[in-house]
């Protein structure tokens, strides 16, 4: 079989979940299957929509789009050309979707039209929120990111593209200007649900909302966990420093959605000795003021970078005792939490999404209530007052095999396969 895969960014380029989980399932394809990949890269200095080649392996090549100026686009008839002519030039049997962010949604048009039965992973509420979080910009008001409970045009125009008005007093065209571009949007998004033959949801509450905030039919979306690769992901008996004090930590980007500020500012109200480790790439000035609010912490707070998928056991988990997950957004099926469960990291998260989905209170985690600052406090300091609790509950693992071993990306593929075949009878 030769399986086309579109993502908006592979690694090591882009490293956030969706990436990192499609790079897992193409290095497994491609043992089998021939599997290329569409995604893109930002290079200011070369053409736009140009595609380069890259070749991975023997079995998988990677086509990557420059796309560098496309913020807040959906649709780019350019890239649909080339994506189009390439689809001609390689001749894919199946395509797996995974985000068309950063990407275009002509490109569902280019497979439909050529009768490539399209399988989509959904990772976020891009189809459904122009934004794809639920996060509302707000910009200028006294809180900004909050949650947004629908989609609704005129409140998208209002609250996330007031950036692009003129700001000029009692000037409305901005206004009726961007409500119709959202509705034209959401028009376009919509009209991908019949051209796809099957949606993947990992996380029921994700499936659940798809069905009944989107309007996908329930016979046309059905729920499916990640896979992970297992061969790096292993129990931790021991820490690398036993005398270090309780250690909390962060693995994800630095970004408001993230709520790694929330996460630094309830560390802060602890008083007895704790560290809190923060993992992940260096996001420029997000970072930057992070570092200079994490300074006031009484404790330490360590900026520990970003690190590779097989470095995870030796260089995150044998340095902490409990992971936080501290996210805004309704995150579907966090990697972090799988990744942690499987080695017997305990894991302290929201009571929201697909977060609680995973993490159960008392059972294999704790729990705090969403977007509250004393809550998680509450929960860390519990945390950190019960070490050998902490431990038990990290041991737990996995709520949903009898093994409660995380789902293995071996298997999760040999489901994609039998998925793709259905689709090709």
């Amino acid at each position: 079989m030769h399986i086309l895969k579109v993502i908006h960014g592979y690694p090591p380029l882009y490293n956030a979940g969706s990436e990192v989980y499609s790079q897992s399932v193409c290095n497994e394809f491609s043992k089998e299957h021939k599997v290329s990949v569409f995604t893109r890269e930002e290079n200011l200095y070369a053409r736009d929509f140009t595609i380069r080649k890259e070749q991975r392996s023997e079995n998988l090549c990677l086509y990557i789009v420059n796309n560098p100026q496309g913020k807040d686009g959906y649709r780019h008839k350019q890239m649909d050309d080339a994506f189009g002519r390439l689809v001609d030039d390689i001749k894919p049997d199946i395509a797996y979707i995974g985000h068309l962010n950063h990407l275009s949604t002509g490109i569902i048009d280019e497979l439909y039209a050529r009768h490539i039965p399209i399988v989509f992973m959904l990772h976020d509420y891009w189809l459904m929120c122009p934004r794809g979080q639920f996060l509302t910009r707000s910009i200028g008001q006294e809180n900004n990111f909050m949650v947004c409970e629908g989609q609704e045009d005129p409140k998208c125009a209002r609250t996330c593209y007031s950036p692009y008005f003129s700001g000029i007093e009692g000037d409305n065209a901005d206004a009726r200007a961007w409500t119709d571009w959202v509705s034209r949007r959401m028009k376009e998004t919509q009209s991908i649900i019949d051209k796809v033959n099957l949606f993947i949801a990992p996380a029921r509450y994700l499936r659940n909302r798809f069905v009944k905030d989107f309007g996908i039919p329930e016979d046309k979306i059905i729920y499916l966990d990640y896979g992970f690769p297992l061969d790096y992901l292993k129990k931790v008996t021991e820490r690398n420093d036993p005398q270090r004090p309780f250690t909390f930590g962060y693995i994800g980007t630095h970004i408001p959605a993230k709520g790694v500020n929330m996460l630094i500012d309830a560390f802060e109200r602890i008083e007895d000795p704790a560290e809190l480790f923060i993992f992940g790439r260096d996001n420029g000035q997000s970072t930057a003021a992070l570092k200079k609010k994490a300074a006031l912490s009484k404790n330490p707070i360590r900026f520990c970078g970003e690190y590779m998928n097989n470095e995870l056991v030796d260089k995150v988990f044998k340095n902490v005792d409990c992971i936080v997950v501290p996210s805004i957004w309704a995150e579907n099926s966090p990697l972090v939490i799988h990744e942690a469960q499987e080695c017997g990291i305990p894991v302290i998260t929201a009571d929201y999404g697909g977060m609680i989905e995973y993490v159960h209170h008392n059972e294999n985690g704790l729990i705090f209530k969403h977007r509250d600052t004393t809550s998680l406090y509450e929960q860390m300091l519990w945390a950190l007052g019960h070490p050998k609790e902490m431990k038990k509950l990290g041991e737990r693992g996995y709520l949903y095999s009898e093994d409660r071993h995380v789902p293995n990306v071996h298997d999760h593929c040999k489901t994609l396969i039998k998925l793709f075949e259905n689709e090709l009878r």
